[in-house]
């Protein structure tokens, strides 16, 4: 491949992002769509390699019914983590939006509508219920280190568990009266449409802390 068409299909990126206003919003395309990239094993570095990958192979031979087949692969490992109860409906149809953003910048066209049809509504809440106590006290029996930290954060701030997918250290932050820490702010899905806060107990904080 010259370096002029590698030149040309990097500046796709340029205007994946240049189609995309707020800085906030170019944030949460590009991490939505490396994860498409990485779903797909796609080498790179950066995000901007991958998409020079994922390019490259579109325009190839068949590149079209390969673009259709991966999207769609995704789209039923998402709904099927919708299923699980780890993401709502809205998420996947967020990863979707991404995903063809980025193929009407790069030219690459396929039958959307076969795709949509199949996805869940924009749901923004699942069906979950309370764990009870035996339930709680019988994963604590479970010999590992991290299993405290988990249950205690999971069951004070009411997260589902694809929500650990996007948590940072950073977006645990303690709250202190009297020079003592009596509980921790978090923010759920940084960056994502469903961003949210929430707050965890001082035992949490504690385990969590002692795991960092």
């Amino acid at each position: 491949m010259s370096e002029l068409n590698k030149q040309e299909e990097f500046s796709i990126w340029k205007l994946y992002l240049f189609a995309l206003k707020s800085p906030l919003t170019r944030e949460k395309y590009s991490k939505r769509i490396e994860k498409f990239f990485d779903f797909l094993g796609l080498e790179g570095k950066t995000v901007e390699e991958k998409s020079l990958r994922f390019v490259k192979k579109a325009k190839g031979e068949q590149g079209n019914q390969w673009v259709f087949n991966s999207v769609l692969k995704f789209m039923m490992h998402q709904i099927d983590r919708v299923n699980k109860k780890e993401i709502v409906g809205s998420t996947v149809q967020n990863y979707l939006k991404s995903i063809k953003l980025f193929c009407e910048m790069a030219d690459i066209n396929i039958q959307w509508k076969k795709i949509t049809r199949g996805l869940p509504k924009g749901k923004s809440y699942a069906d979950d219920r309370i764990h009870t106590n035996e339930e709680i006290q019988k994963i604590l029996e479970y010999p590992d280190r991290r299993i405290k930290a988990i249950v205690y954060t999971m069951t004070s701030s009411g997260i589902r568990l694809g929500a650990w997918d996007f948590l940072r250290w950073k977006d645990i932050r303690p709250i202190e009266k009297d020079g003592k820490i009596v509980a921790a702010k978090m923010i759920v899905y940084t960056g994502e449409d469903e961003e949210y806060y929430t707050f965890i107990s001082q035992e949490a904080f504690l385990e969590l802390n002692e795991w960092m």
